[in-house]
């Protein structure tokens, strides 16, 4: 889809593509399935690391329907906020696996946490059983309505004149590590207020206590349409098909070479039995290879797409290499 998400993944992207294919993915209907027929027996429990209205919650909500509809049964989105994803994930780490509990997570939980906090009560490849990638979250920088900035050169003109006036917020990781990204890279002091997640964070920079923040689209592409607060640009390297007039960050000569995308996928806990995995990826990687639930989602500024549980299992070990360099480089001492 767009090039500043698919020059991460283009290759990956048809490789699921292709293996969807030849799974049957790409039918009108990818959720027929001839094997475990009894499961689920039960409602399943869908754990979202995030507060309702965040932009992972949104999706979720969509995925779960959808997800319902494709086993023929129930899916309810269980939201543990808090503790920057760490509540969800212990939880789930704990759970049984026996299909009946699943996280829709990001790159906070498995990827960046590792590297900003000191101890884990789980282990993000080792306590899993991955099932499959749904998707990218692009993220934007807006400010404050007041902040009297229309694009960021005239931002950072603006932190600069005024020393120790900007603030971010920030409510899961990737706004942690882009805005003390940002900060670095553009040498201006920035305040970072941390909050359990993203809908407060939203609140209060409308509300004027907080000068910006990264936010992924899915959560503040709303906001932005009605005039509540202002984009100014996306934190991926190149523009996104999905608000196309926001420039990257990497635009500003100060910030080049900036490019954070975050991501989202499904797990459960470790040891699910293989055909139990194998039902939820087909359903999964076939919904969100599929223009239904695509067309859905790209309207809260998600792009879609599935994988394999292996791809998604060798993907998240190579992201926690990826995003240890982005914290260490961000000059983030673990917690």
């Amino acid at each position: 889809m767009q090039k500043n998400i698919d020059s991460r993944g283009t290759g990956d992207r048809r490789r699921f593509i292709a293996l969807g294919a030849g799974l049957g993915l790409g039918s009108a209907m990818p959720w027929a399935f001839a094997q475990d027929a009894g499961y689920p027996k039960q409602p399943i429990r869908l754990v979202v690391p995030f507060a309702a209205g965040s932009g992972t919650d949104a999706v979720a909500r969509i995925t779960a329907q959808m997800l319902g509809e494709a086993l023929k049964g129930s899916v309810i989105v269980d939201n543990r906020a808090g503790a920057n994803g760490v509540i969800a994930a212990e939880a789930v780490a704990k759970a049984a696996p026996d299909g009946y509990t699943l996280f829709m997570t990001t790159n906070t939980t498995h990827s960046a946490n590792p590297s900003l906090f000191k101890r884990l009560p789980y282990d993000p490849v080792k306590d899993y059983t991955p099932i499959s990638r749904m998707g990218n979250l692009p993220f934007m920088l807006v400010v404050n309505n007041d902040l009297p900035v229309k694009n960021v050169d005239e931002l950072l003109a603006w932190g600069r004149a005024h020393p120790g006036k900007l603030s971010y917020a920030s409510g899961n990781s990737t706004g942690i590590v882009s805005g003390a990204t940002l900060s670095r890279m553009s040498g201006i002091p920035m305040l970072h207020v941390p909050y359990k997640s993203t809908p407060p964070a939203i609140a209060d920079l409308i509300g004027g206590q907080v000068s910006m923040m990264v936010v992924d689209l899915a959560a503040g592409l709303a906001t932005v349409q009605a005039g509540r607060m202002r984009a100014i640009a996306v934190t991926t390297q190149e523009r996104t098909q999905l608000f196309p007039e926001l420039p990257p960050l990497a635009d500003t000569p100060a910030l080049k070479g900036f490019d954070i995308t975050s991501w989202n996928g499904v797990y459960g806990p470790a040891g699910m039995p293989k055909d139990t995995v194998a039902k939820l990826n087909q359903a999964l990687a076939g919904m969100a290879n599929g223009a239904v639930f695509r067309e859905r989602v790209a309207k809260l500024g998600f792009d879609a797409f599935g994988s394999t549980p292996e791809a998604l299992g060798s993907f998240t070990v190579a992201e926690l290499g990826k995003w240890k360099k982005l914290v260490e480089a961000a000059g983030i001492q673990p917690e």
